[in-house]
């Protein structure tokens, strides 16, 4: 049962796979915003890209993600994305969160996503709903004159954030060709990987 009086930090993805890099990173989010629980919502079909030969069914992914958080009481599993059929809308996801009494709903995105979040399905409803939080590498410039006027005041939701240079592109690509991918992602996901011959 979830504590409604929580503060509660929500993260999307394919998360494939999900690696130290997600963890890392939203966690330092969640500490500079004062969150006390993260909760990942693996995406079913993203619609912000296409989906790639690589990507690995949903319920590895999903698997990947409870394996990868087991050890940490901060993060959670969400499978609402994973049980609806067609594009994974976050519109969708966030009001299915606050028919279930979520209240608002708080989004971590990273910076590279800004600039694209005014084309996302119902952006305009979206911005009045959500609150984004907005997660930028050090020294990340922000074109925020570029934005529509409502999205500019997510200037001040913008947390830096530590620069660790791993992402599930290179690990699918080590795990292709042979290489080690320890110490990039939890150990228990490095196991069901190479276990069930992921990204081969």
């Amino acid at each position: 049962m979830r504590n409604s009086s929580a503060r509660t930090l929500c993260l999307g993805g394919t998360f494939n796979p999900i690696h130290h890099g997600h963890l890392i990173c939203a966690r330092a989010v969640a500490e500079s915003k004062s969150y006390d629980r993260i909760a990942l919502f693996p995406t079913a079909t993203p619609p912000h890209k296409p989906l790639s030969a690589d990507l690995a069914p949903a319920s590895a992914r999903l698997d990947m993600c409870r394996l990868g958080i087991m050890e940490s009481p901060l993060f959670s599993i969400e499978d609402l994305e994973l049980s609806r059929t067609g594009p994974s809308y976050t519109i969708d996801t966030a009001r299915e969160l606050i028919r279930r009494g979520w209240g608002k709903v708080h989004w971590l995105i990273g910076a590279d996503m800004l600039n694209y979040l005014p084309k996302w399905h119902r952006a305009a409803e979206l911005i009045q709903e959500v609150e984004f939080v907005i997660i930028a590498r050090p020294g990340m410039e922000l074109h925020w004159a570029a934005l529509p006027t409502e999205f500019q005041r997510l200037r001040d939701n913008v947390v830096e954030a530590p620069l660790v240079e791993i992402s599930a592109t290179d690990i699918r690509k080590r795990v292709a060709v042979g290489l080690s991918i320890d110490y990039l992602t939890p150990e228990p996901v490095c196991r069901y990987i190479h276990d069930r011959r992921l990204y081969r």
